[in-house]
């Protein structure tokens, strides 16, 4: 099928199937998480639909909270009144807050459909383990942000409209094991398949091709990228249970020893339906709404986002604040920050002018400290978050090599930290894994990803190798904090909402509060969204705004140790 003419029918199975809108996934909270139409639909037409509308959320609405709580945007006081005032002050975290992100449930229950699929005589075998794959990639990210959440009963449809809520661990647990049971759906039905072929029987699972607009398996063996993804989701969940203790503890350890001798994903996985400029809804939902439309008029969201003063003067080496809190940076410039950020006329703490970046204080309006009305131009999204190191002459070029690439899943830089981190936690496991080598990579192929210069990323990683907590030297804590600091600058723009969920467990790195802050800290969770507390009112717990700043019974079960 024609590349073009296959996202258009996706898009339009994938509204069908929760008769929502993909062009504002704020809407998707007004569908019911549970209610599954379409039941006839089969895996090759819900599997591309329900990938490509789960990362639409995001590609927006988790963007744009990641990088706020992360401090790496700030808003464009100088042309817009009070952008983000809600994020910066956090004193209304309640059951309005990023409630697009609790959307990702619709398309959790397409996955959830594609498993419940009549498949006796085992054909949808691998959408099965993909959709397995993918269900555990964006539910994660519910449990991360909220808690424990509908899961056991959840997903059926009419024939249950008020699920339960599951113990948060109990859906981890749950979510791991089907991600072994996708490893084992994919190589049981590559073993079948490839012993049929030499045999000169027909094949048994049907591999999806081009209906997989992440891998694009077309044999057999291609699944086995399928299989190095679930791994690599994996070692993210039990990364995130470093801290939990008793059953869940012993629960992790021995999922850990499955993963001994394992690889773990070494590119970019990403998603990609065959986006195109030919109108907006084609196109890549992460340049089309962070810089450009199709026609290539700029959207207001790349005016109103700019880099924030935290992350442009650690990026120029502390050179805008000179701040003790930013010595690991100070005198060392990251390549990676023009590509980045764009670069302008910007100040250094003695008033000098430079070439660089230029970035908003969280908070402050124009004439306070970090908002100075002597300078106004600031620093906007760079070309190389959507077009890399590729050669573009103009916005319609970058949009074209932005739809081309495609909406990243996760990064070759983010599945390296993880090993770097798993190594350096449980070396008698990871054996085969040297952590200086995985985290040195991961800056590496970041800069790659943004296009910076590979020379200068190479004197990057060498002068960092001397400064704890940036670089790789010093204690546990301190590389630990190192791959933590690489991590903020590697899911900017990428996915910022991880980052974010690591820093909750980590601690690291320091991110100030925006001057407006009313609250001492970030957001532990999120609030369930107000359709919960209509539609469900029996069985969700009452969260109050004042307990999302505090660890109590209500925090994700591995953050409250």
């Amino acid at each position: 099928m024609n590349k073009n003419k296959f996202l258009t029918t996706l898009l339009v199975v994938a509204m069908g199937l929760t008769v929502t809108s993909c062009s504002n996934d704020y809407l998707d909270v007004n569908d019911n998480p549970n209610a599954v139409q379409a039941e006839k639909i089969t895996p090759d037409l819900i599997f591309p639909g329900a990938v490509s509308t789960a990362y639409r959320t995001q590609a927006n609405t988790m963007m744009q909270f990641g990088n706020l709580m992360m401090n790496s945007w700030a808003g464009n006081t100088y042309s817009f009144g009070g952008p983000f005032a809600r994020e910066f002050n956090l004193s209304t975290v309640d059951n309005t807050f990023y409630t697009g992100i609790w959307g990702l449930y619709p398309r959790i229950a397409n996955f959830a459909q594609i498993e419940t699929y009549p498949n006796a005589d085992h054909k949808q075998d691998y959408y099965v383990a993909m959709a397995k794959i993918m269900k555990a990639y964006y539910m994660q990210y519910i449990v991360d942000l909220y808690g424990d959440a509908p899961y056991s009963e959840a997903f059926k449809g009419q024939d249950n409209m008020t699920p339960k809520y599951d113990d948060d661990a109990s859906i981890y647990r749950a979510l791991i094991t089907n991600i072994n049971e996708a490893i084992t759906l994919i190589q049981t039905a590559q073993d079948t398949n490839i012993n049929n072929i030499n045999n000169g029987l027909p094949t048994v699972a049907v591999v999806p091709g081009g209906t997989d607009i992440v891998f694009e398996a077309s044999t057999d063996t291609e699944m086995d990228q399928w299989e190095t993804f679930a791994r690599t989701i994996k070692l993210r969940m039990l990364l995130r249970m470093s801290k939990v203790t008793g059953e869940m503890a012993t629960f992790r350890d021995a999922q850990l020893q499955t993963l001994a001798g394992a690889t773990f994903i070494e590119d970019e996985v990403t998603v990609n339906p065959g986006y195109t400029a030919s109108n907006d809804d084609q196109m890549n939902p992460y340049i089309l709404t962070w810089a450009r439309t199709s026609a290539g008029t700029q959207v207001q969201n790349y005016a109103v986002v700019v880099a924030s003063e935290h992350m442009a003067n650690a990026l120029e080496g502390n050179v805008i604040l000179s701040d003790s809190n930013y010595s690991k940076f100070t005198g060392l410039k990251d390549p990676r920050r023009s590509r980045l950020f764009t670069t302008v006329v910007s100040v250094d703490a003695a008033g000098n002018p430079f070439n660089g970046l230029k970035g908003v204080r969280q908070g402050a309006v124009p004439g306070q400290p970090g908002a100075p009305i002597s300078n106004t131009n600031t620093s906007k999204l760079g070309i190389g978050n959507f077009s890399g190191a590729a050669s573009v002459a103009s916005w319609l070029d970058v949009i074209d090599e932005n739809n081309e690439r495609g909406g990243v899943l996760m990064s070759k830089a983010e599945s390296n930290l993880l090993q770097a981190e798993a190594a350096l936690r449980w070396p008698s496991i990871f054996t085969l894994i040297t952590p200086q080598a995985k985290f040195n990579s991961a800056i590496l192929s970041n800069g790659t990803w943004l296009g910076a210069n590979a020379s200068q990323m190479n004197t990057y990683i060498t002068s960092i190798a001397s400064r704890p907590g940036l670089g790789w030297i010093g204690t546990d804590a301190q590389k630990l904090e190192a791959i933590m600091t690489q991590k903020w600058i590697a899911l900017t723009n990428v996915n910022p909402t991880e980052m974010f969920i690591e820093y909750n467990r980590t601690g690291y790195p320091w991110t100030p509060l925006a001057v407006t802050a009313q609250q001492p800290n970030k957001p532990l969770r999120l609030v369930y969204p107000f359709s919960e507390y209509a539609a469900n009112a029996a069985n969700v717990p009452n969260i109050s705004s004042a307990q999302v700043f505090v660890k109590n019974q209500y925090t994700p079960f591995w953050n409250q140790n």
